[in-house]
């Protein structure tokens, strides 16, 4: 697409009377630490009956499209309708979310890059959720991702009375990058693996038997079949394309880029049904702090008889160490309240009783205790891919 067409393009939906030539540039976005974003009223008016615009209907060749992306990004009516509402309508709350964006930016485009996946992406998960691990669908779908429970389990994310991956920012990207993976080798392009994810994958599949001859592999098909998918996932790849046009030259638009900081922790193992008050007590922070960096533990407690991985503020983890090793906070709580049972007392004692010991190069990709060579004793202080790792072993 030519620099005049791209300049035509800001001219129709630019409803800001700026005039800037540059549209190539990217915003670079970095940052966390908000409270839980306000998502609801946003996305409620982009489901079914939120206004569908039959002029709106396109064909294949009235959509041009902008190169130099991973994500093809196709511009046509339908997309130009959601960046006009995202700069007027949905101003506020779309606002909202890209100031908030850099809490989880940066983590997903590395797991995105890592996998050679469209960084662009990350602008599904807006759209699903805002961003928020907090959020919940009226189907109950959970999370920055809004995984339903079966689909969740299937891609092996935890849910349970304690702990629901759903909401974990790092193992719900995982798994949701996972699925995506398998969508995209299913029907080789990126608009169909996000309408699928949406839609879900045999119904996406029986409207490309019925309506493209089976056809598969083209990005245009999704314009090709767009009338005979579900209202919702006819406004869902564009409502994405929209929101990564304006998120990544949020500037020229009179967005700001997030300056809230990245999702960064330290993670330290300690024993079962161990509050995130009490950390947080041995910490001297607030335990608001504790649940935004755990957002999983439903019960804001560890799930009992396991020792179980807490994040916790980088740089911390030393004094949770410290607090479980000389008899003090955590360690007095675990054994005064008897947060261990059966089996597991035995072996929480001797966690409780263990010295650090450093040991490299352990990456971690589970909260739950990692296995140790030979079974020997361990206390464990190892760099996690989000940051350290502490943990007192068993000896």
């Amino acid at each position: 697409m030519s620099t005049q067409d791209l300049r035509g393009l800001h001219v129709r939906v630019d409803r800001l009377g700026s005039r800037r030539e540059s549209w190539g540039r990217r915003v670079s976005v970095h940052g966390w630490w908000l409270a839980p974003l306000f998502v609801v009223p946003f996305f409620s008016d982009m489901i079914p009956g939120s206004g569908d615009d039959p002029a709106a209907t396109l064909a294949v060749e009235d959509t041009a499209r902008i190169v130099g992306a991973d994500l093809p990004l196709h511009v046509n009516e339908r997309v130009e309708k959601w960046m006009d509402r995202f700069q007027t309508t949905h101003r506020p709350e779309f606002a909202r979310i890209l100031a908030s964006s850099g809490i989880y930016d940066g983590m997903i485009r590395e797991k995105l890059r890592a996998r050679g996946m469209p960084e662009e992406l990350v602008y599904l998960a807006m759209m699903e959720s805002g961003l928020s691990p907090w959020a919940v669908s009226q189907v109950s779908a959970v999370g920055m991702w809004q995984f339903m429970s079966p689909t969740a389990i299937e891609y092996g994310l935890r849910v349970d009375e304690y702990v629901d991956e759903r909401r974990d920012p790092v193992r719900a990207t995982d798994a949701a990058l996972d699925y995506l993976q398998w969508l995209h080798g299913r029907f080789g392009s990126w608009y169909l693996a996000a309408a699928a994810y949406n839609a879900g994958p045999s119904r996406v599949q029986r409207i490309l038997r019925l309506h493209a001859g089976g056809r598969s592999g083209d990005e245009d098909l999704y314009w090709e079949v767009l009338d005979h998918l579900p209202a919702e996932t006819r406004e869902y790849v564009p409502r994405i394309v929209a929101a990564t046009i304006l998120a990544e030259d949020a500037d020229h638009f009179g967005f700001a880029a997030s300056g809230a900081e990245p999702y960064l922790f330290d993670r330290v193992f300690v024993p079962g049904k161990t509050r995130l008050y009490t950390i947080a007590e041995v910490l001297g922070i607030h335990v608001r702090v504790l649940r935004e960096l755990n957002p999983h533990l439903t019960k804001q407690v560890t799930p009992p008889d396991e020792i179980y991985g807490v994040r916790v503020p980088v740089g911390l983890s030393p004094q949770v160490v410290t607090s479980l090793a000389t008899g003090t906070g955590l360690r007095e709580t675990a054994e005064s309240q008897g947060l261990v049972n059966g089996a597991t007392r035995e072996t929480a004692r001797r966690v409780l009783r263990a010295g650090p010991l450093l040991v490299r190069g352990w990456t971690a990709t589970s909260d739950r205790v990692p296995p140790t060579a030979g079974g020997s004793a361990v206390g464990l202080r190892g760099r996690s891919p989000l940051g350290p790792t502490f943990l007192l072993g068993p000896g």
